[in-house]
């Protein structure tokens, strides 16, 4: 692993947690759901030993891997609707990262949530909905509001938009980890073909 892996990964998650919002977004349900259940847990995640800890595997970021690439690859077609998702996401972990009192709250908050996790042995909704309570309060007013393009049906359902809020606040946490690994936004103009190389090279591996 280099750093280019490193950062590429970290991308991957933040590309992953776009998907997921769309698909839940269009159609209620995110398939194949491990792809959710990744994220959600790398939330937790506060003290990895490498990059890929924090996923628990490369094969589990292959959905962010393959929109990532379709992303910043030499594919015509972009999904413009996951491009502001992904860049929206990675504003907010600047904007976070910036806000030092803002970080420790939101350590404290899903410290909190894992104790709770562990103790009572949530069910998954009740823990989506927590960690929605966290975006909520601590990620959501760093800038306007992200809009969710969707159903209307699924869009309104409270299981759905709890699922979102975590999700987002998982793919922020990526983005902040982009940052920690060296990423800048400089590397979207100046270094597109060499992310794209490494995540052509991840996918070669699994």
């Amino acid at each position: 692993m280099n750093d280019w892996d490193d950062r590429v990964l970290a991308l991957a998650g933040v590309a992953q947690a776009a998907t997921c919002v769309q698909r839940i977004a269009r159609t209620g349900e995110v398939e194949p759901a491990a792809a959710s259940h990744t994220l959600i847990n790398s939330v937790f995640i506060t003290n990895p030993s490498s990059t890929v800890d924090v996923y628990g595997s490369i094969p589990q970021l292959l959905p962010g891997l393959r929109t990532l690439l379709d992303q910043i690859g030499a594919a015509r077609q972009k999904d413009v609707e996951l491009t502001r998702y992904i860049v929206g996401m990675l504003y907010l972990a600047r904007r976070l990262s910036k806000k030092p009192q803002q970080l420790q709250a939101l350590g404290q908050r899903i410290e909190q949530v894992q104790r709770q996790r562990e103790m009572f042995d949530f069910a998954e909704h009740r823990v989506l909905e927590n960690l929605a309570s966290i975006y909520k309060d601590l990620i959501s007013p760093l800038a306007k509001p992200m809009h969710i393009n969707g159903h209307p049906d699924f869009l309104s359902k409270p299981a759905n938009q709890h699922h979102i809020r975590a999700l987002l606040l998982a793919g922020v946490r990526s983005a902040i980890l982009w940052l920690q690994v060296g990423g800048k936004r400089r590397h979207f103009i100046f270094s597109r073909r060499a992310m794209a190389a490494a995540a052509q090279q991840l996918l070669r591996r699994l």
